[in-house]
């Protein structure tokens, strides 16, 4: 892992591969590992002639965290995936994220347009504009003092996650109050790049890819067979259909 600095938080990334630049951001309480080196997606990417480069989030993995929910706005996290192509060098990339990802690459491509070539949206397709339902039971259960005391489903199963990827979850408790800001149809039809939009079939929280991609100007939608929300992000469909997609839209 590698290190720099920007708005107060020290933020890790990695950086492997050569070839057409790949900016690769996790989702929530997940870290660039769980979300992308070990589903396979660093390897495949770079087998393929890409330059995969996967931040943690802030308050996530190795980075800095913070308990100020201001601070996980995902204009500002978007901002941290900026500074880091600049700090690379980097003027222009593909972008790719995952659930908040997605949502934090979409603000990327908004405040930062001539930085993004193309994108792809993963776990996250109608609910980017009309929410994903409650996450209030979440944050009670990430810090809930006795996880056995969590009776939502949905908290149960991200307080597992949290617990097995070590986070701190007090720091995910103040991202997920400020993290799922939603934008607006007007706001998606700004967004002009080629984008893929892929949600699972069984994915209960992230909408629809159809709706979300007939709201832009040059999207296509992908439903990834038989995952949900989960399991998605290594299915072996979903990677062929990004290496297809990227190698239609060359930088």
């Amino acid at each position: 892992m590698k290190h720099f600095s920007h708005d107060g938080f020290d933020l890790a990334f990695l950086d492997r591969g050569a070839g057409d630049p790949i900016l690769l951001i996790h989702g929530f309480a997940s870290t660039h590992h769980v979300n992308w080196v070990a589903p396979g997606w660093v390897k495949t990417l770079a087998d393929a002639g890409y330059r995969a480069i996967a931040i943690d989030n802030r308050g996530h993995g190795a980075s800095t965290k913070s308990y100020d929910p201001s601070d996980y706005a995902p204009a500002k996290m978007a901002g941290d995936g900026a500074a880091l192509l600049r700090h690379l060098g980097i003027e222009r990339t593909h972008v790719m994220g995952y659930s908040m990802g997605a949502r934090i690459s979409a603000f990327l491509a908004l405040e930062e347009p001539a930085m993004v070539a193309t994108l792809v949206f993963g776990g996250l397709g109608s609910g980017m504009v009309d929410g994903v339902g409650d996450w209030g039971p979440i944050a009670d259960a990430l810090i809930a003092e006795d996880p056995a005391t969590v009776t939502d489903s949905r908290g149960r199963a991200f307080r597992a996650f949290a617990d097995q990827t070590r986070s701190d979850r007090r720091a995910l408790a103040a991202c997920i109050s400020s993290s799922r800001q939603e934008l607006t149809e007007a706001d998606m039809h700004r967004i002009y790049q080629p984008t893929l939009v892929a949600v699972g079939t069984r994915d209960d929280i992230g909408g629809s890819p159809d709706t979300l991609a007939a709201m832009m100007p040059n999207a296509e939608a992908f439903a990834i067979e038989g995952r949900d929300h989960m399991l998605a992000v290594g299915d072996r469909a979903f990677k062929a259909r990004v290496l297809d997609f990227l190698a239609r839209h060359p930088l």
